[in-house]
Parts: C-alpha cells; sequence; structure tokens
C-alpha cells in the first residue's frame, strides 16, 4: 500500500505527517523523519485492518492577503 506523507521543516525537527491516516513523527533530517513515520505507522496499525479504498488526498496551496 502507498500512503501520502508531508514533511516540514519546524525548528530545528523534520516533522513528517502521513496525510492519509493521521499518524506523524520526527527526526532531525527529512529521511529520518520519514523513516520514524514509517515504524510510527506499523506500530499504530499492527492490530488494525488496512483501509481499503483509501482515495489520495488533495494537496492544494492556499494563499492568504497580508
Amino acid at each position: 500500500m502507498e500512503f501520502t506523507a508531508a514533511i516540514t521543516h519546524e525548528d530545528r525537527w523534520y516533522v513528517a505527517r502521513c496525510l492519509d491516516v493521521g499518524v506523524a513523527s520526527r527526526g532531525e533530517s527529512a529521511e529520518e523523519a520519514l523513516a520514524n513515520l514509517r515504524e510510527a505507522f506499523e506500530l499504530s496499525s499492527e492490530d488494525e485492518v488496512p483501509p481499503v479504498d483509501l482515495q489520495p488526498p488533495i494537496i492544494a496551496t492556499l494563499r492568504l492577503t497580508a
């Protein structure tokens, strides 16, 4: 299965969030944050049935005027 992850840089951490299921993790690099997210996702879904017919999230840019 494939899921969508968004990685942001917040202070000294990279924060990775799985947009499909609401799991998040962090690391000192984007790669570490993604690896930690994978582990967190696997641990959180050990006893759960994988989602069926999961539609990818819509990613959009929101522009606000100052």
